[in-house]
């Protein structure tokens, strides 16, 4: 199951799911395959080709249940069943409306279905996808570099550089990965930053400025390359030559209602869930963090901690919200993966606040 996660991974299958899929036979991988991108033949079909014949009799390790309906293309319980596939072993279970049946269609054929092998890693990997899909809106994960004091930048806004570079080359793969980054108008007038993939291979995301008066200057780095490329939200009552200029420069300029601070940014997310984006990577300041943790729309956090102290009070902090009174009602990463990255710490995972572990 761990060689086909590793194999989901590959795929670029956004708005899909990511899905890889093995086969076993008397001990050995027989065929192996994954989803390359939405429309192209699913893990199942791709696996079940790989082995051909010897597929009869096999194990099929698959990390998301195996469809059972007509979408682009064919159900693959279907597949499984005429290859003569012996077992099958799930990682995640779907829950697309259409999918459920598809573990007694696969019954029904003689075929023993197992369930929940590496279920908590294969969750993990079709989160995003089953979100996007019952609400409407994106997954939403809050990548930021920090120093030990929780500190993104001194006073006078450097932060070239917090972390290392093997901490920035993970955080252009969580790039790569993701559909859209998202930054508020501070970060674009602190940094002028790119928001582009550079040091992996990988496809850009769409880059989203959320900007209530249109304050992104026309020569920002955020708006240089294809047009369309960005998307700039902003409250209603902006300036309309402000609109037709970032338009001129190859913005695509969305107004979004007003919230209690700044833009409503539940219906930020409603319109980017419309673009079809499934995961959502907020590159933001302490007040665009603080905003998304207040209001309850952060699913998952995603920090590199690096072994620096700025030691100042005055110095950008991860996240500038209303927080919490007490440490039962603060967030906390669950199944937190923590890993080394040089010098710097990685802490990975989705966001929670009940804290029941720890009574």
């Amino acid at each position: 199951m761990r060689r086909a996660l590793r194999l989901a991974r590959r795929g670029d299958t956004s708005p899909n799911p990511q899905v890889g899929a093995v086969l076993v036979r008397d001990g050995e991988v027989v065929g192996e395959g994954y989803h390359t991108r939405a429309g192209a033949p699913h893990a199942e079909v791709e696996a079940l080709k790989s082995a051909g014949a010897a597929a009869r009799g096999a194990t099929l390790y698959v990390t998301l249940e195996p469809c059972n309906h007509h979408g682009r293309t064919p159900p693959c319980t279907e597949a499984v069943i005429a290859a003569g596939v012996s077992r099958v072993v799930v990682g995640a279970l779907d829950l697309h409306p259409h999918v459920p049946g598809s573990a007694e269609r696969l019954r029904a054929a003689g075929i023993v279905v197992e369930r929940g092998v590496c279920g908590e890693e294969a969750a993990a990997l079709v989160r995003p996808f089953f979100k996007h899909l019952t609400t409407g809106l994106p997954y939403v994960c809050i990548k930021a570099a920090v120093t030990l004091d929780g500190r993104m930048a001194t006073r006078t806004f450097d932060s070239k550089w917090i972390t290392s570079d093997a901490s920035r080359k993970e955080a252009h793969r969580l790039r790569a990965e993701s559909d859209a980054v998202l930054v508020g108008v501070s970060t674009v007038l602190a940094d002028d930053p790119r928001l582009n993939v550079r040091a992996v291979e990988g496809r850009d995301p769409l880059r989203v400025v959320v900007d209530t008066s249109l304050r992104t200057p026309v020569d920002a780095a955020v708006l240089q390359g294809e047009p369309g490329a960005t998307l700039v939200l902003h409250a209603a009552d902006a300036s309309p030559a402000r609109v037709e200029a970032l338009r001129a420069a190859g913005a695509v300029v969305h107004d979004v209602p007003r919230g209690p601070s700044g833009l409503d940014l539940g219906a930020v997310l409603r319109v980017l869930g419309e673009r079809n984006v499934v995961r959502l990577l907020v590159e933001g300041g302490g007040r665009v963090h603080g905003s998304l943790l207040d209001a309850g729309l952060a699913d998952h956090a995603s920090v590199f901690v690096a072994p620096i102290i700025v030691g100042d009070a005055a110095a950008p902090a991860f996240a500038s919200g209303r927080g919490s009174d007490t440490m039962a009602g603060s967030y906390r990463i669950a199944n937190a993966r923590v890993r080394r990255r040089g010098p710097d710490v990685w802490m990975d995972g989705p966001l929670v606040k009940d804290r029941s572990e720890d009574k």
